[in-house]
């Protein structure tokens, strides 16, 4: 009896995965907005059709996907069977990653690459939170076990290997060229380009690095150039005051950046930056012009 009640609660992975597949297909749909219907009693039939208990027709889809998991790893959480369910997770991220975004994301440009980046990673994090909690026996059974990453961090490697990889360097340029206009004047969204930043921060699990090693340190270079040129241009057009007023108002607006959009650990860096393109390259040409216009002021006098 002990055996007959076992074997029932067993799933192979080959009988269970399409049933995975239905459930995870209409929730892509909900989560991409083409789908605003919730699921059927047909559906949750086709979910629970390995269940025992018609009251389970009534629970989510969450609880059904759980127990079809659930199944499929046992009576050995750490066999084949869970193995190829892990497999099948990642390449869900794979598949959809190199079909619904790749493609959309190739082809923007500017701006618009920015905005497609920040609702494709929305979308990757709803898609990663739902599938993370359907598939969490994985993480209980299966991937501590085996030292493999975790659910969430499979989504996250995935989404670095396929999107990050290859979009990085457009997306940082088109960062970077958005803040030197607005450094020249012109206005632009903060909000997206906070929203793009982030994603740095998001996919290193709270860690710097990436936004460090693959943003900060070009935009750091970028303002460099920068503030090099407008020192030549302000130190030669400009008298002693105004430019020192000059100075005072870039540091302040560098500041606001900071605090707007770009993060935290970048203010010390970036100030550093102005003060030395500005003020400490210049400095014997500001001893010598601050001199020579209070002599002129006195003569004048």
């Amino acid at each position: 009896m002990a055996t007959s009640e076992t074997t029932s609660k067993c799933l192979k992975f080959e009988e269970g995965w399409p049933v995975l597949q239905e459930g995870i297909k209409k929730l892509v749909e909900i989560i991409e907005g083409v789908r605003s219907d919730p699921f059927t009693s047909e559906d949750y039939m086709r979910m629970y059709m390995f269940s025992t208990s018609a009251r389970m027709l009534l629970k989510t889809l969450n609880s059904a996907l759980i127990r079809v998991v659930y199944k499929i790893c046992q009576p050995d959480s750490s066999g084949p069977e869970s193995e190829k369910l892990y497999q099948g997770y990642k390449k869900t991220f794979e598949d959809y990653i190199t079909a619904k975004v790749l493609p959309f994301l190739r082809e923007k440009k500017d701006e618009n690459l920015l905005q497609e980046l920040v609702a494709k990673w929305n979308m990757h994090k709803d898609l990663t939170k739902w599938l993370a909690r359907f598939f969490h026996y994985l993480d209980r059974s299966f991937t501590s076990g085996r030292k493999l990453p975790t659910l969430n961090e499979t989504s996250l490697l995935t989404f670095y290997k396929l999107v990050y990889v290859e979009m990085n360097d457009q997306v940082r340029e088109v960062v970077i060229s958005m803040i030197e206009r607005e450094r020249e004047g012109g206005q632009i969204d903060q909000g997206l380009v906070k929203n793009v930043l982030d994603i740095y921060v998001e996919i290193g699990e709270g860690s710097m690095t990436y936004y460090a090693k693959d943003f900060e340190e070009a935009m750091l270079k970028d303002t460099t150039s920068f503030y090099s040129k407008k020192a030549t241009i302000w130190i030669a057009s400009l008298s002693y005051k105004d430019y020192m007023l000059k100075v005072e108002e870039c540091i302040m607006k560098e500041e606001d950046r900071v605090s707007c959009y770009l993060q935290s650990g970048s203010r010390q860096k970036l100030l550093e930056v102005v003060e030395h393109e500005l003020r400490s390259v210049h400095a014997a040409k500001l001893v010598e012009k601050k001199q020579l216009e209070c002599e002129a002021a006195s003569t004048n006098e």
